[in-house]
């Protein structure tokens, strides 16, 4: 009885607490007026903390918020999606290929079957002017040079932790007698290449091709595990894209130091290191070597198709001065710890970030605020506002009142508020469907979430269209998979998940749940039972939370709710995997690139598939999409993974919600004309909806402009 009147009083308490503070916080003129510098300040406020601010490490919203600001990556994406130069001034995407001799095979029309006869053949068909198939012709004519590499021979060891078999062996000395092998350099990615070839080599050259028998090993070793080694040494056929970036001049650091290949080279390496723990990594797994061909130049080769490749260098670079071995060594050691246990995630720079960004970090309080100051030599130009504050506001009726009151300069509006804030005409407002969705989570370690009929009778269980109807406003839609649903990679043919109670408890009495005499699910004398989780200050999360307890008691589960601090639900529940079920949400990206999210390598502790989902049909589509360049072969492979987990349901597939966000009107963007004269224009969000893509531009006037077109 006690705790349900402080959930009835709490409310009310709370406002009057609020609305007192409210009006005790001078207005935005008042502000001004005392202080004149509020007009170069931008305050933003966030429902939850950053985690840790080393871009490489952080997987949660309020600390890409920070690192977008403090950090820079090679690239980003403008205001038309098109991939744009950051501290990378251009590049070039090319390939080389690789394919061995094959003594066994038998080439149509070929005389003689030596390397020099195949080098020949291919480049007198790249003479002729008609060719059949046309794919044919196109594959020769994107190739710029064909050369041979002649045998050569070489030893490696393998431990026994490469075998499959999972047999204990001692260390393996593997001697490789290779053939000779043809290298073509490639003007474009051509990922049919060997598709096409065989109409010269014939169908079976690429596929009958044998390492094994190269292959000799001490101590000997069976056939099964003498493929494994002749697929990984020998591969028949081997695609390597490239990427050259050429890199700024001059991009200084914030502390002064001159950024250039080698951090770009050191950010590849800390991400692959596998005592940083970087949920990154299966972002750059793909890359066979990043060599540094000279201070401004980088070229990354990687060892297989993979279609996402320029999209993952958007990732903030680090300096490698002030993160390497060497200043983590000094730093240990002035702690008083072992250099042998301490990576960059004990660093201090985790909290005093040093990027080439647009702003500098200056200062973080944990829970209350971090600020930031403009870096006045950032390469593009120095952004207009001096200062960027970010404030820890996890309660949004605080954040509306603030807002109002102008100590905040941004405020996302809630649902209900949407018809109101989007006239109130002393704002702008900018709204649209997100890119991602919101979600119930299971983990799929413990029981019963291991079984799948738990997992659908969950979500049917489940009314998600009284959600969006009286919880969002209608401010959403419902979503049926993992992708973003304004992309052709969202399956639109995929049906909702029912409303079924009825249908549930079919289900669960399939899976051995029966009501007991209580009406509670039971089964072998133990109660369905299990906590959901997810973080405070967010009321719709809140709200789902409550009403998936009440609709899951509804047909028998017990069903406890826990609402935990940001950074405790996301440091101690999410990455170390320590929950039954939760409430979360994904913010997505345009790429269909799943492998981080869904991809069963990636269920480990600080990985993003936390819910441990494994499906092996889903890893081949999810490797198959990272290596397809052909969009529409690759929108057919979405839209299968989108059948296979929403048939799986290691999620309640909520809604994509509607966002709508508010800025005082007097916000706007400052340019200087081909006069030198100073305009002022509106701000305009880009196809995706993001309105601060020209943050830097921004800037907060004491009165109303007249505004530019």
């Amino acid at each position: 009885m006690t705790t349900k009147r402080i959930l009835i009083f709490a409310p009310l308490l709370l406002t009057l607490i609020l609305l007192q503070s409210y009006f005790w916080v001078p207005t935005y003129e008042q502000q001004a007026k005392g202080n004149p510098e509020r007009l170069n300040q931008y305050i933003n406020a966030s429902i939850g903390d950053a985690a840790i601010l080393i871009p490489i490490l952080s997987a949660d919203s309020a600390s890409s918020e920070i690192e977008g600001k403090v950090f820079e990556g090679l690239i980003d994406r403008d205001a038309d999606l098109n991939f744009r130069g950051r501290l990378a001034k251009t590049w070039n995407i090319y390939e080389e290929a690789y394919f061995y001799i094959n003594a066994a095979a038998d080439i149509p029309n070929l005389g003689r079957l030596d390397p020099q006869a195949i080098v020949e053949l291919l480049q007198n068909y790249k003479q002729k002017a008609n060719l059949s198939p046309a794919a044919l012709k196109q594959t020769l004519d994107n190739i710029r040079s064909i050369s041979l590499i002649p045998p050569h021979t070489y030893t490696v060891t393998r431990s026994n932790k490469t075998s499959p078999t999972g047999k204990k062996t001692s260390e393996i000395k593997v001697s490789v007698s290779a053939p000779a092998r043809f290298k073509l350099a490639l003007d474009e990615v051509d990922q049919d290449l060997f598709t096409n070839l065989k109409h010269l080599l014939g169908d079976r050259y690429f596929s009958s091709f044998r390492g094994q028998q190269f292959l000799t090993t001490q101590p000997p070793i069976d056939k099964e595990l003498l493929s494994f080694y002749a697929r990984e040494l020998l591969p028949a056929i081997e695609h390597n894209p490239v990427i050259v970036f050429n890199l700024r001049e001059n991009v200084k650091f914030h502390d002064g130091h001159i950024f250039d290949a080698h951090d770009v080279k050191f950010t590849y390496d800390a991400i692959i290191d596998p005592k940083n723990l970087s949920p990154r990594i299966a972002d750059y797994e793909p890359v066979k070597e990043v060599e540094v061909i000279d201070p401004l130049s980088v070229r990354i080769v990687y060892k297989r198709l993979y279609s996402p490749a320029i999209g993952t260098w958007g990732m903030g670079i680090l300096p490698e001065h002030l993160l390497n071995s060497q200043a983590l060594k000094a730093e240990a050691l002035k702690l008083g710890q072992d250099p042998a246990d301490f990576t960059m995630r004990q660093s201090a720079f985790k909290r005093h970030p040093i990027g080439c960004g647009p702003f500098v970090f200056r200062e973080w309080k944990s829970d209350r605020f971090i600020t930031l100051d403009r870096f006045d030599d950032y390469w593009e130009g120095p952004p207009h506002y001096k200062k960027y504050l970010f404030r820890v506001l996890p309660d949004l009726l605080t954040q509306e009142m603030e807002f109002y009151a102008g100590t905040i300069d941004s405020y996302g509006v809630q649902p209900h508020q949407v018809n109101r804030l989007k006239a109130d005409p002393r704002f702008q407002s900018f709204s649209g469907p997100s890119f991602g969705y919101t979600y119930i989570g299971y983990n799929m370690r413990r029981k019963p979430f291991d079984d799948r009929r738990v997992r659908q009778a969950l979500s049917m269980a489940i009314d998600v269209n009284k959600i969006i109807k009286f919880l969002l406003y209608n401010q959403g839609e419902r979503i049926t998979g993992p992708f973003v649903k304004q992309t052709d990679f969202y399956n639109p043919n995929i049906k909702p998940v029912p409303y079924d109670p009825e249908g549930a408890l079919k289900l669960l009495a399939e899976a051995g749940w029966q009501r007991n005499a209580e009406g509670w699910l039971e089964r072998n004398g133990q109660r369905l039972q299990f906590k959901l989780i997810t973080n405070n200050g967010n009321d719709i999360r809140k709200a789902i939370l409550a009403i998936a307890q009440d609709s899951w008691k509804q047909i028998g589960i017990d069903v406890r709710t826990d609402l935990l601090e940001w950074s405790v639900f996301i440091q101690e529940r999410v990455n170390k995997m320590d929950f039954d079920a939760l409430v979360l949400g994904w913010s997505m990206g345009i790429d269909p690139d799943l492998y981080q999210i869904w991809h069963s390598s990636q269920i480990n502790p600080n990985q993003l598939n936390f819910v441990s989902f494994k499906n092996k049909e889903a890893d081949d589509l999810i490797v198959k999409i990272r290596q397809e360049y052909n969009h529409d072969r690759q929108v057919q492979y979405c839209h299968r993974l989108h059948q296979i987990i929403a048939d799986e349901q290691p999620y309640t597939f909520l809604y994509v919600s509607k966002w709508t966000a508010i800025l005082d009107k007097r916000i706007v963007i400052r340019e200087v004309d081909d006069t030198a004269e100073i305009v002022y224009k509106k701000i305009t969000p880009t196809q995706t909806g993001n309105y601060t893509f020209y943050f830097n531009k921004w800037i907060k006037l004491a009165e109303m402009p007249e505004l530019t077109p």
